[in-house]
């Protein structure tokens, strides 16, 4: 999905270290590395790679991710790449018999965040794609986090797993609104707006012979409003639809009814 904005401002935060150990294919690190960058990580780690982390295959899967992969630091051995860090999370999909702590990402990413505002320095292990983390592996880490998926086919990709890890690390300090109305240059309208179209709605559709019974009138008119209502109308969709009523207003009428003439006042469109 295309949604690069070189334009606008990103946020990148002093946040987990990503760590691959021994990460088989170019292309995945470049995807790990396109997956991280999405969420504002930018520190990664590799340990033995089998190819360099600049590979033409590694930066073109990375699509503009390439910084990341330059500034990646390569080590030979895990203890090497995590030896300076406080805490360590381990991610894996298989059970093991290791007396460790199991988090979802989403608890993993609030003890993470709470680690960092407190200084201390955080990594997040990914093993290779072939086999994931080995036990060796595993009990160099503080905790384990296990991603609960179909318990019958919980594989992930390398890159899969970085973006699920890093983005419950983004969401666990993003403060997005859940929903938002964009309004361009216009702005939404106020109660008397809507009232006064209202009042007019109801004028032509009386004056059209719309309420053949004057007892459904209140009902019809209430649910008219409410369907307006529901659609948080702006200012220019109010004046748009004065003209639409007025332009049906003005329409000849039908054989045998008269039709009142309308202002000449009438709002634009």
């Amino acid at each position: 999905m295309a949604g690069t904005d070189s334009s606008r401002a990103g946020r990148e935060e002093d946040g987990p270290i990503v760590v691959l150990v021994q990460p088989q294919l170019s292309e995945n690190v470049g995807t790990a590395a396109r997956a991280m960058l999405n969420c504002g990580l930018t520190r990664l780690r590799l340990v033995a790679p089998r190819d360099s982390r600049l590979s033409e295959r590694a930066v073109a899967a990375a699509s503009g991710a390439h910084r990341v992969l330059e500034a990646a630091e390569v080590f030979a051995t895990l203890p090497e790449a995590i030896a300076d860090c406080r805490r360590v999370y381990a991610s894996t999909a298989r059970p093991r018999e290791m007396v460790k702590r199991i988090l979802t990402p989403r608890r993993a990413a609030q003890e993470l965040r709470a680690a960092t505002a407190a200084g201390e320095r955080v990594a997040l292990l990914f093993g290779p794609e072939r086999t994931g983390l080995v036990n060796d592996d595993l009990s160099l880490a503080d905790t384990i986090v296990s991603v609960p998926l179909n318990p019958a086919f919980a594989s992930l990709n390398l890159a899969q797993a970085v973006l699920l890890l890093a983005w419950e690390w983004h969401q666990a300090g993003d403060a997005t609104p859940p929903e938002e109305l964009p309004m361009g240059d216009t702005r939404p309208a106020t109660r008397g707006e809507l009232l006064n179209f209202f009042a007019r709605l109801e004028a032509g559709l009386e004056e059209g012979g719309f309420f053949q019974a004057e007892d459904m009138r209140p009902h019809m008119m209430r649910n008219i409003r409410n369907a307006f209502e529901r659609a948080q109308l702006t200012e220019q969709e109010i004046r748009t639809l004065h003209g639409i009523v007025y332009a049906l207003r003005k329409a000849p009428p039908s054989p045998g009814r008269p039709r009142r003439r309308e202002r000449s006042d009438a709002p634009s469109a």
